[in-house]
């Protein structure tokens, strides 16, 4: 049975500051259920309760499981792996088992990257190594989510983790090929290391302005880069295939980043988008 999620990240809540409007999480988590979707990744720090049994508790009184939850952090300044075991703990007491461990470049948001040195990059893949091991001990699996503005967003960034870390990956659709990188590409080359999917579709035109640096990842975000699943340029037919030909059976969670402007108007959209999403995936599913 595919598994098929959802994140806080689809209603607009995202960490960065001033990202957007952020709706309350009895909202989110409602749509979510009302929806048909039956678990949700943890969102933002401080979003969802920071006790586990205050969590669950909001989590079951919307009918909801906790698949697992995504930490940026500065991994090639060393530091964090105290704070990624807390929510590692966190994850497991509430239900989840998966931590989606992202290389953050240590500002705001994601439109800046300074470049690292080799002995910076070393420390990056040793730490989230160190992370890795501290989250097993609470039987919490981690997956490294390639992202756009973060130290592992490129092609040859991507590779050269691949190469560098036994780390599994975190397949993130959108942000793979924003970064240039063909998804199902990358599957198709190394199967063995998917532990996780974030399922997105994009634009590629406004993609390649963010690749080019004719516009932000924040400004592509707000004119719209990510569309519902069957309305963009990822080709979303041979990934699954791909995923179900290599015995994949973990999570597929949607995810379309989403900036909501300060509009009440558009509070409906995320699960105006994320219903469009659910129909497309159950399509693509059917055999």
């Amino acid at each position: 049975m595919t598994k098929v999620a959802a994140a806080p990240i689809s209603w607009g809540v995202c960490e960065v500051p001033g990202w957007g409007r952020v709706l309350p999480p009895a909202t989110v988590l409602g749509e979510m259920a009302a929806l048909g979707v039956t678990a949700t990744e943890l969102g933002p720090p401080g979003y969802l309760p920071a006790a586990a049994p205050d969590l669950a508790a909001l989590l079951d009184e919307h009918g909801l499981g906790l698949v697992g939850g995504f930490f940026a952090t500065p991994l090639h300044e060393g530091s964090a792996v105290d704070d990624a075991a807390a929510v590692a703990e966190l994850l497991a007491k509430a239900g989840g088992d998966v931590l989606v461990l992202a290389a953050a470049t240590g500002l705001d948001g994601y439109d800046e990257r300074p470049a690292l040195s080799d002995r910076e990059w070393a420390t990056l893949v040793g730490t989230a190594a160190r992370i890795a091991d501290g989250a097993a001990a609470f039987g919490v699996r981690t997956v490294l989510h390639p992202h756009v503005g973060t130290h592992v967003e490129t092609y040859a960034e991507v590779e050269r983790f691949v190469h560098d870390s036994d780390l599994l990956l975190c397949v993130d659709t959108g942000h793979l090929l924003i970064g240039g990188t063909d998804p199902v590409d990358l599957v198709r080359r190394h199967p063995r290391r998917i532990g996780h999917v974030h399922l997105k579709d994009v634009r590629e035109d406004l993609a390649e302005q963010v690749r080019t640096g004719a516009t932000t990842y924040t400004q592509a975000v707000k004119d719209g880069i990510y569309v519902p699943l069957g309305a963009g340029d990822v080709d979303l037919a041979a990934m699954l295939k791909l995923l179900r030909d290599n015995d994949y059976d973990g999570w597929y969670v949607l995810e379309q980043d989403t900036a909501l402007p300060d509009d009440p108007a558009a509070d409906t959209l995320p699960r105006t988008h994320t219903r469009q999403s659910l129909d497309h995936l159950a399509r693509l599913m059917t055999p």
